[in-house]
């Protein structure tokens, strides 16, 4: 390819259709309006109806939005969320593991109980949703799978056992995922946010203490917002990143490097 066909419209994703998993709150809503902006149009699929807070963002940006109200836990659904897309969007080119949860325990503490609904969620439904997409995207030979990762893909975490080995896991199925499916032309990869201000991380930013070790920390001195991983989706979504496969992209203010 010659360097000088490169242009900006490498980063639009207009006539692109996304699911995005978790994508009526925090970042997943973020994500959401970040592919819109693009020109993509949005299935969301959630366990909260936000009263169409969310479809008036994406819609805003002249395209169209689409609900769906699951567990994406429960048998069979990450394939109905697929069909869905495509049935109602005609295709599913971009697919965001947005959804995750993310409960504190001290480890003697953490039963089995939360280890089994946080895999359920922040990895095993990541896996089955990624399988049910690759079925749609390897004939098309053409598509994006992104991973929404975390910091704790690299470290320990205190109280969250659980979450800290899920995200583990999410960048480790990434990497697999990417060593198939990149010969027919179908990205994975992943986002891995630092500390974000959003609800899941309320009860951190309210406690002083642990607010003020948080950012001591990161180099920008700031928890993130959501704004800030809104150019990072877009470009993994987009045509910008074809030779980006199986990376897990920081967005972390510098967290990992102090």
């Amino acid at each position: 390819m010659d360097i000088r066909e490169f242009a900006m419209e490498f980063f639009s994703l207009q006539g692109k259709n996304a699911i995005v998993t978790g994508g009526n709150t925090g970042l997943g809503q973020a994500f959401a309006l970040a592919l819109a902006k693009g020109g993509a149009s949005v299935l969301v699929s959630s366990i909260i109806d936000d009263g169409g807070a969310t479809a008036a963002l994406i819609e805003a940006e002249g395209v169209r939005y689409e609900f769906l109200e699951t567990d994406i836990t429960a048998p069979g659904a990450p394939r109905q969320v697929v069909d869905a897309c495509v049935e109602r969007l005609g295709s599913l080119d971009i697919l965001i593991n947005s959804a995750g949860i993310c409960p504190l325990a001290q480890v003697l503490d953490f039963g089995r109980s939360q280890w089994d609904a946080t895999v359920a969620v922040n990895l095993t439904a990541a896996f089955e949703m990624s399988y049910e997409a690759a079925q749609r995207m390897v004939p098309q030979r053409a598509g994006k799978i992104i991973n929404i990762c975390s910091v704790f893909s690299y470290l320990g975490g205190q109280w969250s056992p659980a979450y800290a080995a899920t995200k583990h896991g999410l960048a480790g199925l990434t990497k697999a995922y990417c060593d198939e499916l990149a010969q027919y032309n179908v990205q994975v990869n992943g986002i891995a946010p630092g500390y974000y201000a959003t609800e899941i991380t309320r009860q951190t930013r309210s406690d002083p203490e642990t607010n003020k070790r948080v950012l001591e920390h990161i180099p920008t001195g700031r928890w993130g917002e959501p704004l800030d991983l809104m150019g990072a989706v877009v470009f993994l979504a987009s045509r910008a990143s074809d030779y980006v496969n199986g990376h897990v992209l920081l967005v972390d203010g510098g967290y990992l490097v102090r």
